[in-house]
């Protein structure tokens, strides 16, 4: 069975390292702080094999150089994060990476970035989602175009409900008082908000979460329905995540 290991890094990131203990490969899921990936996998007695990067932000690859020279680790990684440095393996939308006997999907999920891509394990029923998805929010849209980012989260919408989304910040707080202002009627998210609440202040992650409850209460996702689109002015899927986008971006 894989082994997730999550650990909170710089301001509001968090780190994954996902091993298998079969093969003992083990994979940096981004890199926001490469000497904090080096002493969590010193720590749990893993070697870091390899880095799979989601896209070519510096708090997502910036660690890569110093993980690689510790370790020699392969860069797994779409064509865009040789902006920052070199990487070994180039992946873009349905490709497959593996870890030991462990098959990854990548899918396109562009719109924070142009070549930003997602991780999909099927088998082990989980998703490493980076900054285009998040716990009640999704990313801000900073080369994309709505109908790009739309038909992104429509691909994350597709995936099996009872997946596990591993999303790459903590903002899950800051995502709640948004979505309870876009969405006020939503029970379920009232809900979800309360319980984010007490976890924060336990002091607790609110990641990973599920999609199923994302489908029920992210504004982002739910730019599909009837009552959103009303809500936010959009005739179409698209234009009402732009207004949300929009409105999030000045909240």
């Amino acid at each position: 069975m894989l082994q997730i290991h999550q650990f909170p890094c710089l301001s509001d990131n968090y780190g994954f390292l996902l091993h298998d203990p079969d093969s003992g490969e083990t994979a940096a899921i981004d890199t926001p702080d490469g000497a904090e990936y080096l002493k969590q996998a010193e720590a749990k007695g893993w070697r870091i094999t390899a880095i799979w990067n989601t896209h070519w932000h510096p708090d997502h690859a910036g660690g890569n150089a110093a993980i690689v020279e510790a370790t020699g680790a392969q860069i797994i990684a779409p064509s865009e994060v040789e902006r920052i440095g070199p990487i070994d393996t180039v992946v873009t939308h349905g490709d497959t990476v593996m870890l030991g006997e462990w098959k990854a999907e990548v899918i396109d999920v562009s719109g924070h970035t142009n070549g930003h891509i997602a991780y999909h394990l099927p088998e082990a029923g989980i998703a490493f989602v980076g900054d285009s998805v998040f716990a009640l929010g999704c990313g801000r849209m900073f080369e994309g175009e709505p109908q790009q980012f739309w038909d992104s989260l429509s691909r994350i919408k597709a995936l099996p409900p009872e997946t596990a989304l591993y999303c790459a910040h903590e903002y899950t707080a800051a995502n709640a008082r948004f979505a309870r202002h876009a969405d006020p009627d939503n029970a379920a998210l009232a809900d979800y908000a309360r319980g984010i609440a007490d976890k924060r202040d336990r002091g607790e992650p609110t990641v990973p979460t599920t999609l199923a409850r994302e489908l029920e209460t992210n504004p982002f996702l739910r730019a599909d329905s009837a009552d959103m689109k009303q809500r936010w002015g959009g005739q179409t899927a698209p234009e009402t995540f732009a207004a949300l986008r929009a409105a999030k971006d000045d909240f």
